[in-house]
């Protein structure tokens, strides 16, 4: 049975993920994209993955690097993953940011960083599985994450 892909990114569109920003440092200045595909992998020793498309401009620049950081967005941020989820030339103007452990951007106000050594990168169809070697990683400040669910941004509320 084929799958029509409408309606498998309607389906999968019930299912809400957290939005991060993969950044990394490159020989033209940095770079980075919104990334909704991130997950923890393996605990020893400390892995995470997230999967950016293969046609992707902003990943052909960053996959020639060997280490990225995963910021995870506050739900006050939807403006900045729109930034980054644009095909803008320099996504970084006006963006504050600074570095931690393995020199890739760290975005002001973001909820948590993950710096990560690159460890692998496997085939995912149209897609490319990147896994990190965590080197640092920290939390910045206690705002609710921003989600993404059914093609919009929310917020999480506890009950």
């Amino acid at each position: 049975m084929a799958i029509d892909s409408s309606e498998f990114r309607r389906v999968l569109g019930h299912f809400p993920t957290g939005v991060t920003v993969v950044t990394a440092p490159t020989e033209q200045g940095p770079v980075g994209m919104a990334i909704g595909s991130f997950a923890s992998v393996s605990l020893d020793p400390p892995l995470v993955m997230f999967c950016p498309g293969k046609e992707s401009a902003t990943w052909a620049k960053m996959s020639g690097t060997d280490r990225f950081c995963v910021n995870v967005l506050g739900d006050d941020q939807a403006d900045v993953c729109g930034v980054f989820a644009s095909k803008a030339d320099d996504k970084f103007a006006g963006i504050e940011w600074s570095t931690r452990v393995t020199g890739s951007p760290v975005i002001s106000g973001s909820i948590a960083w993950i710096d990560c050594e690159l460890h692998a990168v496997h085939d995912g169809g149209d897609h490319d599985i990147v896994v990190g070697l965590v080197k640092g990683l920290s939390t910045e400040n206690d705002n609710g994450p921003l989600l993404f669910f059914r093609g919009g941004y929310g917020r999480f509320e506890q009950i």
